[in-house]
């Protein structure tokens, strides 16, 4: 087979050695705590955060390249400009799949590089051998190949598995396959994802995120991992972040917003009410009791905003974000991007450090309002499900309805689920939420989950 005439510059080097975006704590109550994703600002843009760039180059484990601390997550992606301008800003470290953008997203980064200095960039492209099972040694080769091909380049500096359950870890036809890959010089390093417990029509994941990670740090074999890890992680996550620097990988992060929100709770709550009265019926219990949890919340975030003198969205703007990179193991975090607004406001949380009265604020915040969400991929709870819910993916739907602003998304997710959903979780005595070890009200959330994601 004829090499593409483009050359990896790394190939004859030796080596010496991916929102949370801020968490927009807003004084109103009932509403959202913690903002949109994909803004860690306020709308108003000023000329200062749209000529902002990079500040800070960390070096990505035993990869030894220097990676900008925000990088690009083209999850979304569909406007190459907006990658032209990340990358005039100084950032280096793009995130794609094969499936994102049905292959758009790829093809945008193609794009977006050409003429430029290739080795200027540690791009990462990842397989989603889960949801599609062609994963022996010659289709893994065949799906990576077509990779290249929508991005326009001769190799990719990372391969990952993307949402890697702890099965796949020691999956042998992969680990073949990349080493015949890297020998070719088509692709610099191996990785993997995982943002924990899932589910697609062709099969779910129970595994922590933490488990899968740690995991992948024993065996050895991979340089990167792509994880969700945020302020309410706790001892795992701070426990996979110890595995990932002993074996001094590269670790990115995404998913980084808990999304602890009051954003449309008491008006579903209110709206099921009067739905239950008009057949005749009181609100089931579980949901009574989340109306309380609900209201003690609002009035616990009313003070929590008072006692850190929080008012306006953005006086809060980068904390969470700054909270992970503080972590000396962690070298970037991979907000998604598809917007010039967007690259603003992460770009300009480069480089800056998480302040004593920010941490303050956050341990506050995960003492007085952690158990309001669900660690979404935890996993902790879905075994005890009697019926087989699973919960994780149903409440990062909830998120991306309610918090992402991906309504079409999750609504569309969750009708994929038939026969598994929360239909039936109005009737249950609620194991899921005895087995919470967060204490989080989970059974009268997956019961408002199913309502708002269901249409009419």
């Amino acid at each position: 087979m004829t090499r593409p005439a483009e050359k990896n510059p790394h190939e004859r080097k030796p080596l010496t050695r991916r929102g949370f975006m801020g968490a927009a704590l807003g004084a109103v109550p009932a509403a959202a705590l913690f903002g949109r994703e994909a803004s860690v600002q306020a709308p108003a843009q000023t000329q200062a955060a749209a000529s902002a760039r990079i500040k800070e180059y960390r070096t990505l484990g035993r990869t030894g390249y220097k990676v900008s601390d925000i990088a690009f997550g083209a999850g979304p992606l569909n406007n190459a400009n907006v990658l032209s301008a990340a990358f005039e800003r100084g950032m280096n470290y793009i995130d794609t799949a094969e499936h994102y953008e049905n292959g758009n997203s790829e093809r945008a980064i193609g794009q977006a590089l050409k003429g430029r200095d290739r080795s200027k960039v540690f791009l990462t492209t990842k397989l989603n051998m889960v949801y599609d099972k062609r994963n022996d040694k010659a289709a893994i080769r065949d799906r990576f190949m077509k990779c290249l091909e929508r991005l326009g380049t001769a190799y990719a500096d990372c391969l990952m598995i993307h949402l890697c359950p702890l099965a796949l870890v020691k999956h042998e036809p992969y680990h073949e396959a990349f080493r015949e890959l890297k020998a070719e010089g088509k692709v610099r390093f191996s990785g993997l994802s995982s943002r924990g417990a899932d589910y697609s029509l062709s099969g779910r994941i129970d595994d922590p995120v933490e488990t899968v990670v740690m995991a992948a740090a024993e065996d050895g074999r991979f340089d990167v991992v792509l994880c969700t890890y945020n302020y309410l992680k706790g001892d795992a996550g701070d426990r996979m972040l110890k595995a990932c620097a002993e074996k001094n990988m590269g670790v990115t992060l995404m998913k980084m917003n808990p999304a602890l929100t009051n954003a449309q709770e008491a008006e579903m709550l209110v709206r099921l009410r009067e739905r239950y009265k008009s057949q005749g019926k009181d609100l089931p219990e579980v949901l009574v009791k989340l109306a309380q949890v609900s209201a003690d919340r609002t009035a616990a975030t009313e003070v929590f905003l008072k006692k850190h003198g929080l008012g306006e969205p953005a006086q809060s703007g980068g904390a969470a974000l700054r909270y992970c990179l503080n972590r000396p193991e962690v070298h970037c975090v991979c907000p998604s991007i598809n917007s010039f607004e967007e690259l603003d406001s992460f770009i300009a949380i480069s480089g800056t450090k998480l302040e004593t009265r920010e941490a303050e604020m956050l341990a506050d915040c995960r003492e007085t309002l952690g158990s309001s969400t669900c660690r979404i991929g935890c996993g902790e709870c879905q075994a005890a499900c009697p019926n087989g819910v699973p919960v994780a993916a149903i409440m990062r739907y909830d998120y991306y309805f309610r918090t992402a602003k991906r309504e079409k998304e999750a609504m569309t997710n969750y009708a994929a689920l038939a026969g598994v959903d929360a239909a039936s979780c109005a009737d249950c005595p609620g194991p899921c939420e005895a087995a919470c070890p967060h204490d989080v009200p989970i059974q009268g959330k997956l019961i408002l989950a199913h309502n708002m994601l269901t249409l009419p």
